[in-house]
This record gives C-alpha cells, structure tokens and sequence, in this order.
C-alpha cells in the first residue's frame, strides 16, 4: 500500500534541498510552492483574483505579479496574509489533490508543503516530516541567502509556525543543523524504511 508523505518545514530550513533529494531518488514530490505559482500565472483565474484584491501595483513591467511586493504586503500583516490564502489555497489543493491521486497509484508520493500543519492538511497524510533547524541557524542562512536585515528576516519567520511546534507534530524530523550529507543520510534511511514498509 502505497503511502502519502506530508514534507514541511520553515523558511530557510533546507525543505527544498530535502524535497529536491527525495525526487532525484526517483519518488514523485508535489512541491505546493509550484502550485502557488500556477495560481498567480498571468492570465490564470488566480491570477484576475489576486489583482482584485491587492490592486494592481502589485503587478510588474511584464504585468507579471511581482512576488516580492506582494511578499513585503502579506509578510506583515496577518489579514493581508490570510486574504491571499483564502484566494490561492483552494485553487493549489485541487490542483494537487488530481496529481496526487493519479500518482499514488503507482508509488509512494511526498507533498512539500510548507503550511502543512497550519492548514490541517497532515490530516490527509499517512506520515509527517519536517526539515528542522533552530531559529539561530534559520535566521542566519535566511539573511545570507535572501540579503535581509535581521527584522525582516525575523518578520518572515515570525509569519510561520515555529518549527519548534513543527517538530513536535510530526513522525519524524530531518534535523538539517549540520552539514548537507548528514541531512541525506538521514533521508536515505527514511526512503528504506518505507521502500521495506517498515513505517
């Protein structure tokens, strides 16, 4: 019986590396980012949706919307945030919900998706993981990598679950603090102990 596997983290945990792991081992992941982005696609009915609501200063040269404007709007305001979720979330769970159901048939099949627990969504998993780091080494590779002063790095933080509380939610946690190869290990073992259905 093939099994669907719930992928979360936080911002700047290393979800994505794990995610990008898992899938070059040959298992199917849904990426919930990639969805998201389908929505906001020009010309998508996310896309006349989003504009309604947010205005159209949010949208680029291209008329493309521009993620980093519409980021700065929701990261800091909770009613803003959960104004795009109302929007968006529907749209990117039916979408997933027909790939899921086309590839569980044929093997096991992981969702990366990062508000996983905040919208009830490990419900409809049959195990749970998360990408963990402490906050200290979240919010030092989330100022290098995206060059944010330490409040606005913090803000994005701030907006998710911590993955404190991430971790005690889950069935297994990937603990990404120290270097990439000890993250694959980790993983490594997981893939075995599902591909022997130890889990």
């Amino acid at each position: 019986m093939y099994k669907v596997i719930g992928l979360t983290g936080g911002i700047a945990s290393g979800k994505s590396t794990a995610s990008a792991y898992i899938e070059e081992q040959g298992f199917k992941v849904l990426d919930a980012d990639v969805y998201a982005r389908k929505v906001t696609e020009k010309g998508s009915p996310g896309y006349h949706k989003i504009i309604d609501a947010f205005g159209a200063h949010i949208l680029d040269d291209d008329e493309e919307i521009d993620r980093a404007a519409l980021g700065k709007i929701i990261f800091n305001d909770p009613e803003e945030r959960q104004k795009l979720n109302q929007i968006s979330h529907p749209e990117i769970r039916r979408m997933m919900n027909a790939d899921q159901e086309a590839f569980i048939k044929e093997d096991h099949v992981f969702l990366d998706i990062p508000l996983l627990f905040e919208n009830g969504l490990d419900k409809k998993c049959d195990l749970t993981v998360t990408v963990y780091v402490t906050r200290e080494n979240q919010l030092d590779r989330l100022m290098s990598r995206n060059g944010l002063n330490e409040a606005d790095a913090a803000a994005r933080i701030n907006s998710q679950m911590s993955l404190d509380e991430k971790k005690a939610l889950s069935d297994r946690v990937f603990d990404n603090n120290g270097e990439e190869e000890n993250l694959f290990r980790q993983i490594d073992e997981f893939l075995k102990e599902l591909q022997n259905e130890e889990l």
